[in-house]
């Protein structure tokens, strides 16, 4: 017997009020007399301003946000359910662990926003009549979609869009590590650069989709649809470079070879050059001592290399992608051509390596890849990053005398200061 369903209309709301319930809702979250939690519950705030409010854990369930300025609004914990966010800017939105079931996204923009662990599945609203009942609600632009949403940059790790729908959507270089994409309609989205490792896509509908350079490793691709899609450049748990099994030593041995090669100025060990290879299941990397490594080309996905001394490495066009690089000294590197997008790469000296009195060899980044790259705190005094994409980049607090920017794209990078002349 099919459910009785119920049609409930949102109540129109000022921006004055809205500002007011705003005020009450961030004095609630701080705790101070007079506050109270924001309750905006089928409320039509279509073409408001929230730019920078905070509403966390605010009710929004069934709200009309659409056209919505919700750029930088954090919306953390907050309950929108079955609410309407089309064209909405959500640009840069906290929205951590969100409730969106059944909401619409159509056409919004959530270019860099945190989706973490958010809740996107598809979700019908019910309501118990007094008879103990339950009847659909059937609200006002009820769709709950993601159609040609724009999610760039996004994070959507540990996200659930199982079941959702996200035709021509963009995810370009999201990270959607562990995201539940069951039987997800992703049909010609754009999903390049995308990060889904451990991903669940059984059963998703990927046709026409576009992956290229995406990572997949982990990923559960059991059953879904993949026709016609474009995966030129995937990274799976395939091999993608040479295996490290036609190595005559192990790489532990190698490595500690390497180490014994740089520690007696080359009179014991010998150097080690892994250019080409795939070395994503190997270990040994953190902390070690490999400065001249030779690894032009290699595949270092998502590795640890975590406080090693890499000075003087050679890492041209090597695939280092998420790759974990905390600490790690790489005055003098050529990365010319790498890939370091979301790399951590805190703390890290790319300043340029002293030779001899007056010569000195800087660190080169021309034409890298360093899309949403972490560079806080370190030190690329000298550094060459001529031509690179550093789109997103996080430079905060990274000392850049003397560093060549020339042709660089720096889109919307964080604390970027233009070098001093």
């Amino acid at each position: 017997m099919p459910q009785e369903t119920v049609t409930r209309h949102r109540i129109p709301m000022s921006q004055e009020e809205l500002d007011a319930a705003l005020k009450r809702h961030e004095m609630y979250m701080a705790g101070r007399p007079g506050g109270q939690r924001a309750l905006l519950s089928y409320r039509d705030l279509s073409r408001l301003d929230l730019r920078g409010r905070n509403l966390t854990d605010a009710d929004l369930t069934a709200a009309d946000l659409s056209d919505c300025k919700c750029a930088g609004t954090i919306f953390n914990g907050a309950a929108l359910f079955g609410a309407n966010l089309a064209k909405a800017d959500l640009r840069g939105a906290k929205m951590i662990r969100v409730d969106l079931r059944g909401a619409s996204l159509r056409a919004a923009d959530l270019t860099g926003a945190d989706l973490f662990d958010a809740d996107l599945r598809d979700g019908t609203i019910a309501q118990r009549t007094r008879g103990g009942d339950l009847k659909t609600v059937i609200i006002d632009s009820a769709a709950s979609d993601l159609v040609g949403a724009k999610m760039v940059n996004t994070n959507l790790s540990q996200a659930k869009l199982s079941g959702s729908i996200a035709q021509h959507t963009d995810f370009s270089d999201a990270l959607m590590r562990n995201c539940k994409l069951v039987r997800a309609d992703l049909r010609n989205a754009v999903m390049n650069g995308v990060n889904l490792e451990g991903a669940d896509l059984n059963g998703a509908d990927l046709r026409g989709a576009s992956l290229k350079n995406a990572i997949l490793t982990g990923a559960d691709m059991s059953m879904a649809e993949t026709a016609g899609a474009d995966m030129t450049g995937l990274m799976t748990d395939r091999i993608a470079g040479k295996s490290i099994t036609t190595l005559e030593e192990t790489i532990e041995m190698l490595i500690h070879k390497h180490e014994l090669f740089v520690s007696s100025d080359g009179a014991e060990g010998k150097p080690l050059d892994v250019s080409d290879y795939d070395l994503r299941k190997t270990h040994g990397w953190i902390g070690a001592k490999l400065t001249m490594l030779k690894a032009n080309r290699a595949i270092l996905v998502g590795m640890d290399l975590e406080g090693a001394g890499l000075q003087a490495v050679q890492f041209e066009g090597a695939d280092l992608r998420s790759a974990r690089l905390v600490r790690t000294d790489l005055r003098g590197a050529n990365l010319r051509g790498a890939r370091l997008n979301f790399a951590d790469l805190r703390d890290c000296n790319l300043s340029a390596l002293q030779l001899g009195k007056d010569r000195w060899l800087p660190s080169r980044l021309d034409q890298a890849e360093m899309r949403h790259a972490d560079l806080r705190g370190a030190n690329i005094r000298r550094a060459s990053f001529r031509g690179a994409d550093l789109s997103t980049a996080n430079l905060a607090g990274a000392p850049n005398d003397g560093a060549d920017f020339t042709d660089a794209t720096l889109d919307d990078t964080i604390g970027f200061v233009h070098p001093p002349k």
